[in-house]
């Protein structure tokens, strides 16, 4: 067993936006608009970004440029650049390509997992061993997080014990995985069942649980947040805008929005290395890269306290 080594006041914030939130969208956003989008981001700060996701272009055509984003992302110092990859032959791909990071995706609840991977848990965690042994074969440094989703519940299958979500945990980590997450994929969370899961996950396994990933589908995603924060997690998933959702998971509207996030962290004295005015311009940006897309958030409409810097007409950001 091992307790939360978390201290201090600093957080990490990585944008999905590119991968959770496109996927997502039926607007096709091009390759120079997603490396501008990247470069905008990490002017403003950002400093960790999933680019996009390893999967065949026949089903997911708005990431099938994936590779060509990875090499743009992987020009800029400092800059750590995942991709998603749901099997092997994914994380082939994001070896050739030298992403810094892969995110392998495990539901917790045994319906989602059949629906968006066609595999159960286990077999997801035995695919996890099967890319451990082929990244150290190829002697790359690529890190292999697992990424546990439906961990508060899921629409297909309903609860999903707190249990199984620990024993997958532990699985993974046993399969090779040098990290992991975990993500409210559908918006079943609420701040205590937060920290109630969080508490048990950092207990059992620490620092090596990096990144919390919600939604705010019925709009409580800063809310548990902010729970998962006290319970002491110091990595978060957001997208720019709240796009995003899970084409496999009926509902699943809606990821935190990365400018509302960060400025709440930022206003809680949590330093995130963030200019939230600049999220504030790229999204003004992302709205006519997605035109008739809906974006989600409250920061857009009120503005930063303390700024000169004015948010967007109500028109121009829907």
């Amino acid at each position: 067993m091992q307790t939360p080594p978390f201290t201090g006041t600093s957080a990490t914030i990585r944008e999905v936006g590119l991968r959770d939130g496109l996927q997502s969208v039926a607007t096709i956003v091009g390759t120079a608009e997603k490396c501008r989008w990247i470069d905008t981001a990490y002017a403003a700060g950002v400093r960790e970004v999933e680019v996009g996701s390893m999967v065949p272009a026949r089903l997911l055509p708005q990431l099938a440029d994936t590779e060509a984003v990875l090499q743009h992302a992987l020009q800029l110092p400092g800059l750590v650049a995942s991709v998603l990859v749901p099997n092997l032959k994914g994380a082939e791909r994001a070896l050739a390509a030298g992403a810094h990071a892969m995110i392998v995706p495990l539901s917790a609840s045994h319906a989602h997992s059949l629906a968006n991977l066609r595999k159960t848990p286990d077999e997801v965690v035995a695919e996890v061993a099967r890319i451990r042994a082929a990244r150290d074969a190829a002697g790359a440094r690529t890190i292999i997080e697992g990424g546990v989703g439906t961990s508060f519940g899921c629409t297909l299958q309903g609860e999903v014990a707190e249990a199984e979500v620990l024993r997958l945990l532990q699985a993974l980590l046993d399969a090779g995985a040098d990290r992991l997450s975990l993500a409210d994929t559908v918006g079943y969370a609420d701040p205590a069942s937060v920290t109630r899961l969080f508490d048990k996950a950092l207990h059992l396994v620490g620092d090596r649980l990096r990144y919390a990933h919600f939604h705010d589908t019925r709009g409580m995603g800063l809310a548990n947040a902010y729970a998962a924060w006290q319970s002491g997690m110091r990595g978060f998933d957001a997208c720019l805008g709240g796009i995003g959702g899970c084409p496999h998971a009926p509902g699943a509207s809606g990821n935190v929005a990365t400018e509302d996030l960060a400025y709440m962290l930022e206003r809680m004295g949590v330093a995130t290395g963030i200019h939230v005015p600049a999220l504030l311009q790229l999204r003004q940006q992302l709205q006519h890269w997605l035109p008739g897309e809906t974006l989600h958030g409250s920061l857009w409409q009120a503005g930063v306290i303390g700024t000169s810097v004015k948010p967007a007409p109500r028109a121009a950001a829907i």
